[in-house]
């Protein structure tokens, strides 16, 4: 049993949540289905995706990705009870059976626990304020990332370094600085143009805006000017940066 909030990289038949009950939505894997069921998972997806596919639904918003004994990572699917019920249809009325018991167990333990005396209710309330404590932990670490994504929401495309600034918070000539120092950019030698370094480029963060420029009045060669522009994934990497260091 899964809740649809996790992630779990340990086997299907150990996967029960610690988190809140009445704030999760219980669900089964695939995983555990073929297990229960003795068919192969690659079987048991297949029928979830003719299921879905059925019930004109898509399919992967039942997907969730864990990670197999090799350390790959591998797609499972997570239903809920009615639709682990709508799968079983097509099932044998034995195997259908095994399923239907093992939610019956796991609705089971997800029932919510009534303490029997004063000291299980004191046990109960110690309980639930580590777990609070942990999920605020939680929230907490993936702080950057969430403020990374609702920058990163508001940009459309690679920007300037000037208005990636503006959607981080920061001036400007702090971004530079940080961006030079941490060699993101450069200026060749009596160049007042910003370039940025290639590591940056293949990485994905940075590219080049090519302005083509007048050609020379002396030579007649053409020339072009070279402008470095922050790409959506080199936003969020920057936020994430900034975020996690208070710079």
């Amino acid at each position: 049993m899964h809740t649809a909030t996790t992630q779990s990289n340990s086997p299907p038949d150990s996967s029960v949540s610690t988190v809140q009950h009445s704030l999760a939505r219980q669900v089964m894997s695939s995983r555990e289905i073929a297990e229960l069921t003795g068919k192969r998972h690659p079987d048991v997806k297949r029928d979830i995706q003719n299921m879905a596919r059925d019930l004109k639904e898509d399919v992967s918003s039942f997907a969730h990705i864990y990670l197999d004994g090799m350390k790959r990572s591998q797609t499972e699917y997570l239903l809920d009870r009615e639709h682990t019920d709508c799968l079983l249809t097509g099932y044998s009325a034995p195997l259908r059976m095994a399923v239907v018991r093992r939610w019956r167990e796991l609705e089971e333990q997800a029932a919510p626990r009534i303490p029997a005396n004063y000291a299980e209710a004191l046990q109960l309330a110690a309980d639930q304020a580590r777990e609070n404590s942990r999920l605020l932990g939680v929230i907490e670490l993936q702080a950057p990332k969430v403020a990374a994504i609702k920058r990163l929401a508001a940009a459309e495309g690679a920007i300037c370094i000037t208005d990636a600034a503006k959607q981080l918070g920061m001036p400007p000539h702090k971004l530079f600085d940080w961006m030079e120092q941490n060699r993101w950019i450069f200026r060749r030698g009596g160049s007042k143009r910003w370039i940025a370094t290639q590591p940056r480029i293949q990485s994905g963060y940075l590219k080049h805006k090519v302005t083509a420029l007048k050609p020379d009045i002396e030579t007649g060669i053409e020339r072009a000017a070279m402008q470095p522009l922050v790409t959506p994934k080199g936003l969020t990497r920057l936020a994430e940066i900034f975020q996690s260091e208070k710079v």
